[in-house]
């Protein structure tokens, strides 16, 4: 599947985060639009309740929790938070969200606008599944950023529009760059627009995936890293485009994580 290769790079920010727990790649391939193609913690005795959490509770922003340009790298409370970004995808984001209601989890979809309008089947199941909403861009722009205000305030405006053409009444309070690459312009127009602007502190680079490099052995490198930085608080960062690996690995990571933290959906 072409389309999409939902990168986390940091490269063209104006401010570094304090030292994620796995740093996001000094630059990557943009991805290729999806208009022009076809698309450690100590065990709780008890089982972890998966409600939701704002992250409008962080007001003051301390060190250690926010990433380039302000965005926020932590929940706030001890929740931990998945992410998924880049979706919806036709054929991954259904068993991810067979996963999830398995689990009993909730967690936050951060759709690129052109996958939105394209599948709104897709929206619909993601509220009915409880799961909260998250603007990723437009067309997945990595210099969207860097563009004048009007057109940053365009793209999101846009973004949610086909968010709430499936779904007329979603809730949509986070924002999250395309790779990462927050600027202040783009974290306060969020901001004007209702959303706050969401990093990680996890990311697990599903993305990538060598050459050569099996599905096997890729998901086994996912909930490697999943399990050896997720504490609690974080944000972890994954993908449901075009990344089955990431299915895989998730069918491991939710009960081993659930067993550990209070998931949330960033609400």
């Amino acid at each position: 599947m072409t389309g999409l290769v939902g990168q986390a790079t940091a490269a063209t920010t104006t401010a570094q985060p304090p030292a994620p727990s796995v740093a996001p790649p000094p630059s990557a391939p943009a991805p290729a639009s999806p208009s022009t193609s076809a698309p450690a913690a100590k065990p709780s005795p008890t089982t972890p309740r998966t409600e939701g959490t704002s992250i409008a509770r962080i007001n003051n922003k301390p060190k250690g929790r926010t990433g380039p340009a302000g965005s926020l790298l932590v929940t706030g409370t001890k929740g931990v938070a998945l992410t998924f970004d880049d979706g919806p995808d036709p054929d991954l984001t259904p068993k991810l969200l067979k996963l999830l209601a398995k689990e009993k989890v909730k967690a936050t979809f951060c759709l690129v606008g052109t996958q939105a309008r394209r599948h709104p089947d897709l929206v619909r199941a993601i509220a009915q599944g409880g799961h909260s909403f998250c603007n990723h861009s437009w067309n997945h722009d990595l210099k969207l950023g860097k563009r004048s205000h009007h057109a940053i305030r365009a793209d999101l405006e846009r973004t949610n529009a086909a968010i709430r053409s499936a779904v007329p009444d979603a809730k949509i309070r986070y924002m999250r760059a395309p790779g990462g690459n927050f600027t202040p312009a783009l974290v306060r127009i969020s901001a004007e627009l209702g959303m706050h602007s969401i990093y990680w502190k996890v990311d697990p680079r599903d993305w990538d995936q060598a050459p050569g490099v099996s599905r096997e052995a890729q998901g086994q490198k996912i909930i490697r890293l999943v399990k050896k930085h997720t504490g609690p608080g974080a944000i972890v960062l994954s993908h449901d485009y075009a990344q089955p690996a990431t299915i895989d690995a998730y069918r491991v990571l939710l009960p081993w994580l659930r067993k550990r933290f209070q998931l949330v959906a960033l609400v």
